[in-house]
């Protein structure tokens, strides 16, 4: 192939040392800003130097049938000739195609079907900064590809930011690969960061920053935001500026569409775009920019069971990214929708989407490829293995793995194209309600932004009436993958199949909230059109920031039938008995995963499942359910003075460890205990006495004696809720006491409360000795007036110790 006068872009120059490089160490890493040439000349370049074809693979498909597009007008020829491009539903090729742009996607299915790229003497990976979950999945296969297989073939990867340190080491098999860089032509860019207003919408916020930038520049201005709904809702707010034209640029649009978006216009132009057009593609005429400071990006909410995509800041590199294609052409300016204080607490770059997003499809592809778990393969970043296990559980509920291996289904859903669980609902559906009816259904789900409002069904009508064109070409393509035949029209069942765990119960009657069959709540939009559906399929539910519920966005009314023909796997009959508002309650109840359908009492439950019953009742209303008498409660305290006096072997007592080790105490009663007031008969002080050690509890009378005899020969209580334990007596019946009692061997000694004839507590002491020499001579002199009859002598110990008067005991 022959090279034409290429255009004078910064990469023309570094052209000959690529392709040098790249014949001989055989990988390379390419850096090189937007606007280079880096996707355009650098292919070409590379297919005049041999005689195989080159492939070029991107990570979107606008991408891709833009740089085939510009390529093939270089050569002054019709994309299909030397250039073409493959996407999914979409491939321009010749017999003379020397060049192919196609998707990361669908070059990971070549792939599969072709390890070796039988007539590909080299591929390029375009854009790996942008870390797509394709792309770092046909990053490793390649590589394990040209390991084993083709070590000839030639793999150039580029980015648009210097972060190429772990992509070259990656791509080097003795060492690390070369890493080129171009510098781009860029023109000075002006900053301005423009705040939002308080409780301002980011579409006012960014249409408010386009007027600024329509007044203090010329030439087009190139508008970023997330997703096609806030392009459409920005594009209403700006209808009133005059002598400009509004071009909605992203994946979704047509290929008319998008070709407008590229193409320089007849007057003034503001191109609202998602992020396909911060590094890969070219917009011509920008001299401004506004960036929202947001992406839309693949996200998997693992808890409830809700992926899809999630609004998220832009890191620091996409910023620099968005920001030169002001400068590109001239001198620009950008405008920026948040204040300048926070743009240093952008993330650097941005996140993999392989962290992230759903693996379920990554889980197949490497099963099709012989290593289910990824092991083995050069990764930029490894699968994390618990999303992976996820992706592997869904995998095997299709049918499309058994034991880790690919089944022939799980091959066939991975010819089709789609997320697996699309592919389940394609295949099962065709035989349901017949393949075109199934086809239609499957490409909304696959591309919800086609549909309007909330009802599927309501939207399919108006989709087979107006039959846009890149809807049209999806289900005819879908369709010939399956047995096409009359059906009934039934989105609900061809939804479940795809989703079982969105089928949802309203959770009462008039109620909003719809509680789904993974476990998940959520809440149907007032005007949906649903309202009065008991059932809903639900195709679409996301989860707003700050909620816990989701919040359904497409579904279509079902009923239980459905449900039950649609997730069998999911229906269990289960025995199921809890302790509920201070009770056993046993019950024998039908689900359809979280969804109750069907319960009613059930008189002789599983013991063991009773029992776990009783037990968790005891542990959430407390020990106080059981009988404790004060000989159990003054049991209880003397063990818990003696644990934390003397710790081993005496047992801790408190209801965390008593709780913890309900079993070893509580046993023989919990295993016949049935219900609460089984509970409440149980004597908790029998029951305790099993903690007793022995043979150390033949001592405990000794250590923590329940009473203690006084001088005057009565035994009193003890009263061990006192730390340390407290003796209360008359002081008379202490007389001759020099000293007070001491226990647990002698380490704490007695509290005495000192009371008066009448029982009143007169003093407070450990220290008798210290006690009688001066702290009775002020009480004696306070009582033995008020109690004449008792004796007050100055000397207690001349007195013998008495319960009663001072008859027979001397007067003071």
């Amino acid at each position: 192939m022959k090279l034409p006068e290429l255009p004078d872009l910064p990469v023309r120059a570094a052209l000959d040392r690529i392709v040098a490089t790249l014949a001989n160490r055989g990988t390379a890493v390419l850096v090189a800003p937007p606007g280079t040439g880096k996707t355009t000349l650098v292919p070409l370049a590379l297919a005049a130097g041999t005689p195989g074809r080159v492939l070029v693979a991107e990570p979107r498909r606008l991408a891709a049938r833009a740089a085939a597009g510009r390529m093939a007008a270089l050569l002054g020829e019709s994309v299909g000739e030397t250039i073409g491009y493959s996407v999914r539903g979409d491939r321009q090729v010749g017999p003379g195609t020397r060049v192919e742009v196609v998707t990361s996607g669908l070059l990971v299915r070549r792939l599969q079907g072709d390890p070796e790229l039988t007539g590909v003497d080299a591929v390029v990976l375009d854009e790996c900064h942008e870390r797509h979950l394709d792309a770092d999945l046909l990053l490793a296969l390649l590589l394990d590809a040209r390991a084993g297989l083709r070590p000839d073939l030639r793999v150039l990867a580029t980015s648009a930011t210097v972060a190429a340190e772990r992509l070259s080491i990656l791509l080097g098999k003795d060492g690390a690969a070369p890493v080129l860089e171009v510098r781009g032509r860029t023109h000075p860019v002006e900053l301005t960061y423009v705040p939002s207003l308080p409780r301002e919408r980011i579409e006012a916020h960014v249409a408010r920053a386009t007027r600024a930038a329509l007044a203090g520049t010329g030439g087009d201005v190139l508008v970023f935001l997330p997703g096609a709904a806030e392009i459409r809702r920005t594009t209403q707010l700006l209808a009133d500026v005059e002598g400009v034209d509004l071009v909605p640029l992203h994946g979704r649009l047509s290929a008319v569409g998008q070709d407008t978006a590229l193409r320089p216009g007849s007057r003034r132009r503001v191109v609202l775009s998602t992020a396909v057009a911060e590094s890969s593609l070219t917009v011509p005429g920008v001299r401004a920019v506004v960036d929202s400071g947001l992406a839309r990006v693949p996200r998997i909410d693992r808890v409830r069971g809700l992926a899809g995509l999630a609004t998220v800041r832009v890191s620091a590199a996409v910023a620099e990214q968005r920001a030169g294609r002001a400068g590109r052409e001239a001198q620009g300016r950008v405008w920026r929708c948040w204040p300048e204080y926070e743009h240093a607490t952008l993330p650097a770059y941005p996140e993999p989407e392989i962290r992230t997003a759903d693996l379920t499809r990554l889980a197949l592809e490497l099963a099709c490829w012989g290593t289910p778990d990824g092991h083995g393969l050069a990764w930029w970043d490894a699968p994390p293995s618990g999303g992976l296990a996820a992706g592997r559980d869904v995998l095997s509920a299709l049918g499309a793995v058994d034991a880790d291996q690919v089944t022939e289904r799980g091959r066939r859903m991975a010819g089709i194209g789609l997320h697996p669980r699309l592919a389940r609902a394609l295949l099962d559906g065709a035989a349901e309600v017949g393949g075109r009816a199934a086809a239609e259904v499957v490409t909304v789900l696959d591309d919800d932004t086609v549909a309007r409002g909330v009802d599927i069904t309501a939207a399919l009508r108006e989709l087979r009436r107006e039959r846009p064109t890149r809807w049209r070409r999806e289900v005819e393509r879908l369709a010939r993958l399956v047995e096409v035949s009359d059906g009934v029209d039934d989105p609900a069942l061809v939804i479940a199949l795809a989703h079982p765990e969105r089928l949802a119960r309203r959770r009462g009657a008039g109620s909003s909230i719809y509680l789904m069959a993974g476990g998940t709540a959520a809440t149907l939009p007032p005007g949906s059109g649903l309202g009065d559906s008991e059932w809903l399929a639900v195709a679409v539910a996301t989860r707003d920031p700050g909620h816990s519920d989701g919040r359904i966005r497409l579904a279509a009314a079902a009923d239980e039938q459905l449900a039950r023909r649609a997730a069998s796997n999911l229906l269990v009959t289960v025995d199921e008995v809890d302790w509920t508002d201070g009770d056993v309650v046993a019950r024998r109840v039908e689900r359809l995963g979280a969804i109750l359908l069907l319960e009613y009492p059930i008189r002789d439950p599983d013991r063991r499942l009773l029992g776990d019953a009783v037990r968790r009742g005891l542990r959430e209303t407390g020990l106080g359910l059981l009988r404790w008498d004060a000989d159990a409660i003054v049991l209880r305290q003397r063990l818990d003075f003696l644990h934390r006096t003397l710790g081993a072997p005496w047992p801790p007592v408190d209801d965390e460890s008593l709780l913890a080790g309900i079993e070893s105490w509580l046993g023989p009663e919990l295993a016949t205990a049935r219900r609460r007031a089984d509970l409440e008969r149980v004597d908790a002080g029998q029951a305790l006495r099993r903690l007793l050690p022995w043979p150390a509890a033949a001592h405990m009378d000794e250590l923590a004696p329940e009473r203690i005899e006084v001088p005057s020969g009565s035994r009193h209580r003890l009263d061990y809720s006192a730390d340390p334990p407290v003796l209360a007596v008359k002081v008379q019946e202490i007389f001759g006491w020099t000293d007070a009692p001491r226990l647990a061997e002698g380490h704490v000694p007695v509290v005495l409360h000192l009371l008066s004839p009448a029982q009143r507590p007169v003093a407070v002491t450990a220290d008798l000795a210290s006690f009688w020499r001066t702290g009775w001579p002020q009480v004696r002199a306070d009582l033995r007036g008020r109690y004449p009859k008792h004796a007050w002598p100055e000397d207690p110990g001349t007195v013998p110790a008495h319960r009663g008067t001072a008859r027979n005991a001397g007067r003071g």
